[in-house]
């Protein structure tokens, strides 16, 4: 609404912005991100989900309706004096390791953990091995609209605890970030979906990343510094904060980096999830939102077929609402990740299942009740307009035919669209049998990813680096 709102705006037409009780700071933030610090919001008291009608009528007529009519009638007040950030390279604070840590995190430039500082020698070791000049514009991030550089990148990249050799898969991470495809303009909406970083490639093990045991859990220096550094980089340059841009209700922490076992997927004939996505040669970095997860313990079996149901029916108790981005308002969006542990990738590879044989089986069994669904759609949640039915969404071409098949309410219809919206990746301990499975946020964090690029000079850098 506020992005409408600002060209409307611009182009020399009053609006009024109506604006629920609890994103008024978020309105406020955002505004300012599209350069209309005094856009005009029309208050609605309260939310209007838990209202019966009579007290959103009475909150709407005796104090939204006046609102709107003072914006569309009154020049709106003029906005106060923009705040005026440091430049790049200028010299912000000079002090001791706990007054550093205290100016940063008084400004909101820290996530509340000691952070590194960001002395110009340790930025300059990050910039050698970005091989492009720190200027480099990498795009421009919502809210704040503030420019992604390679420069803010390695700033940030020290903040978080990184090694500069780490820098290569800073900016491709960042690259993903401004892509319109991911959608970061959304990393604060409320239900408070986090980013997972998905490795791939040969600079899982040059760098030294955890892909076994534990893979998914803190504690190693590569994958733990560099999730941390995601969320750095949405606070300081994308804006993402508490209480303003950042609404999610109660949030997820950031993610370590997830890197898959390529030897596991080589032995195995299966393609990693870079490939997966269209990449393929060196390493890259896919990013994706998810909603929550939780692990699937103890997949018993020798055979597919002994484990499959087992991994289905966990796929699908992870997935509730997220359901209306599968045939609701992201029609076809969801990609939910099932993560298994070597050692069930390798009975299911030996039971004859490739990757595309195995999201084919688990298409046909992670299935609920089409009433389940439409429910979801249409009844327990208010995103999709019209309350539609499955059978009305197929009429109309929005979704394929499976989920009409028949008129049976308690038919089983799929969780997503189509196999290849499953997404499956290899890690964690060889030799348990566990797996993971995440619900994805739709088009809110759709998966994205970017190739790591390299400087020419990689292997001696390298080699330095590993030297000290």
């Amino acid at each position: 609404m506020l992005r409408a709102s600002a060209v409307a705006e611009r182009a020399g037409v009053p609006t009024a912005s109506l604006v629920c009780e609890g994103f008024r700071g978020q309105a406020a933030t955002t505004a300012a991100g599209l350069g209309l610090p005094g856009l005009p919001t029309a208050l609605v008291p309260g939310h209007v989900d838990v209202q019966s009608a009579e007290e959103l009528r009475r909150n709407v007529t005796t104090v939204t309706v006046d609102a709107v009519i003072r914006n569309l009638t009154e020049a709106p007040p003029r906005a106060g004096a923009a705040v005026v950030e440091p430049a790049p390279g200028d010299i912000v604070f000079e002090g001791d390791l706990d007054e550093v840590n205290r100016f940063f995190y008084e400004n909101d430039w820290s996530d509340g953990l000691p952070i590194v500082p960001p002395t110009p020698d340790r930025v300059r070791e990050f910039l050698r091995f970005a091989d492009r000049p720190a200027e480099t514009e990498l795009g421009v991030l919502l809210p704040d609209k503030r420019r992604a550089t390679v420069w803010n990148v390695a700033v940030n990249g020290v903040l978080a605890g990184c090694r500069p050799e780490y820098m290569p898969i800073l900016v491709a991470l960042v690259e993903a970030m401004a892509d319109p495809r991911y959608g970061v303009e959304h990393s604060g909406n409320t239900p408070g979906a986090e980013t997972l970083i998905i490795l791939n490639g040969p600079i899982i093990k040059e760098l030294a990343f955890n892909y076994e045991q534990g893979a998914l859990r803190d504690g190693i220096q590569a994958n733990t510094t560099i999730g941390r550094f995601w969320r750095l980089y949405l606070r300081n340059v994308a804006g993402f904060l508490h209480h303003r841009t950042d609404k999610g209700t109660f949030g997820n922490t950031w993610r370590v980096v997830l890197a898959e076992n390529e030897d596991a997927l080589r032995r195995i004939g299966w393609t990693t999830i870079a490939e997966d996505e269209g990449v393929t040669g060196g390493s890259a970095v896919t990013i994706s939102r998810y909603t929550g997860g939780g692990v699937i313990a103890s997949v018993f079996g020798n055979a597919p077929d002994r484990m499959l149901s087992y991994l289905a029916d966990a796929i699908v108790g992870k997935v509730g609402w997220e359901l209306l981005f599968t045939v609701g308002m992201g029609a076809g969006s969801q990609r939910p990740l099932l993560i298994l542990s070597p050692i069930l990738a390798e009975t299911l590879a030996r039971g004859g299942l490739d990757k595309p044989a195995l999201k084919r089986r688990l298409f046909e069994l992670a299935r609920v009740p089409a009433e389940k669904l439409e429910r979801y759609i249409g009844e327990w949640t208010n995103l999709v307009p019209g309350q539609p039915t499955l059978h009305s969404l197929v009429k109309t071409g929005q979704i394929p035919a499976v989920f009409a098949e028949s008129e049976d309410p308690k038919r089983l219809v799929p969780i997503v669209c189509r196999p290849e919206d499953l997404m499956v990746a290899v890690s964690g301990d060889p030799l348990r049998t566990n797996a993971y499975a995440f619900a994805h946020n739709g088009i809110l964090g759709y998966p994205t990813t970017k190739a790591i690029r390299l400087p020419a000079d990689w292997a001696r850098l390298l080699r330095e680096a590993r030297a000290r």
